[in-house]
């Protein structure tokens, strides 16, 4: 009986362990589905956990001589159930019908002022008793002659691959005039209010990350776009423009990732380039923090091949040849086609599913464009 009872404190202690080591983050390296590199937590050495026969075992004295489940295998089990459980990020679109408090303050003490008119319709008016501002219910949208639909459906034809005059086109088969630097100073406006918001959510990527690097036109000159991806979900984490490609520094990249996912991958891939190197020495094998392996040598052919990151500069090819190359204020169309990869644009390689989605992060809604719209705008009139 006192065998087993310490025998059972044995056990919860090297799960605690386990679970502790599995939270400090990069401590766990992940080779494939079936082999892992666990970091002694007493030395600078290592152990390897590895699956035969659905069996986890490790080459540490603890699994190996007395055959115990020990803290690296527990590591190992809660990584994965971490890197499995997915939180749910849920963004709702804002019912505009049924106001019962104010946009500014959230009093519920608001009332009926007028009625607002426009070419699209009649919009109800309030009136907030407590901080005396006026306001009408049109998240996103207030001051725009033009309804919602018709500014998304603009936005939506336009990240798809179809021209700024060819937009304008198709807008007027939905009975809206207008002209092609109109649908451009929407896309600009709000493509910026969106990115802002989308910067403030953490997705919950995996602990392998790609980079690498596309040759691109920018009014009229040759630029290179450096861009970082989840391996496992697609999620386009950062983008940045350079002047050139050898001489680049990455370190921006990598440091600009770490800050909005607020980790750092266990495994960095890339190709040969010289400024990738440089960058994750700087950035990602800092003294006092976990060090992430960095794949360097990337084949056509096999597991080291980078056809996620190639499918992506495919994506952002087709877009600029339809642009016939980047204008001159080329970030914002940038930044609008990392939110249509990310949170519009459903992939086959991911079931049909988002980037977003396979990160826990839903956009609900007929129209995901309109629900992106309407809580960037709630959580910048919060913050003012």
């Amino acid at each position: 009986m006192l065998v087993s009872k310490m025998m059972k404190q044995l056990t919860t202690t090297r799960e605690e362990r386990g679970q502790a080591i599995a939270q400090l983050g990069n401590q766990i390296q992940r080779v494939d589905d079936y082999l892992y590199i666990v970091k002694s937590q007493s030395n600078n050495g290592e152990y390897t956990v590895y699956k035969v026969d659905n069996e986890w075992l490790c080459d540490c004295p603890d699994n190996t001589y007395r055959h115990l489940i020990c803290k690296h295998i527990f590591a190992v089990d809660f990584s994965l159930s971490m890197r499995n459980h997915i939180e749910a990020k849920v963004i709702s679109p804002i019912n505009t019908e049924t106001i019962t408090e104010c946009m500014y303050c959230g009093s519920p003490n608001i009332k009926k002022y007028g009625l607002r008119h426009n070419k699209s319709g009649d919009l109800q008016r309030y009136l907030c008793r407590d901080c005396h501002k006026k306001f009408s219910y049109n998240v996103g949208f207030e001051k725009m002659k033009h309804n919602p639909q018709a500014v998304t459906t603009a936005i939506q034809l336009y990240f798809s691959g179809i021209s700024l005059r060819g937009t304008v086109r198709s807008l007027k088969l939905m009975h809206t005039e207008v002209s092609h630097q109109t649908v451009y100073n929407w896309i600009n406006k709000y493509i910026t209010l969106m990115k802002s918001y989308a910067d403030k959510i953490t997705p919950n990527v995996s602990d392998t990350w790609r980079a690498d690097e596309l040759y691109v036109k920018i009014a009229g000159e040759p630029k290179y776009l450096f861009a970082m991806m989840d391996d496992k979900t697609r999620y386009l984490i950062a983008q940045e423009v350079a002047e050139t490609k050898d001489q680049h520094d990455a370190r921006n990249l990598l440091r600009m990732s770490k800050d909005l996912m607020r980790t750092q991958p266990a495994k960095f891939i890339t190709d040969g380039l010289l400024a990738y190197n440089t960058a994750y020495k700087a950035e990602y094998c800092k003294p006092q923090e976990p060090k992430t392996e960095h794949e360097r040598h990337i084949t056509l052919q096999g597991d080291r091949n980078n056809n996620k990151m190639e499918r992506l500069n495919g994506e952002i090819r087709d877009r600029e040849k339809t642009m016939r190359g980047l204008k001159k204020d080329a970030s914002t169309i940038l930044d609008g086609y990392q939110i249509y990869h990310n949170y519009i644009r459903p992939h086959e390689a991911l079931n049909g599913k988002t980037p977003s989605e396979a990160c826990g992060i839903t956009v609900e809604g007929e129209n995901k464009w309109i629900t992106l719209i309407q809580n960037a705008t709630k959580a910048k009139v919060s913050e003012e």
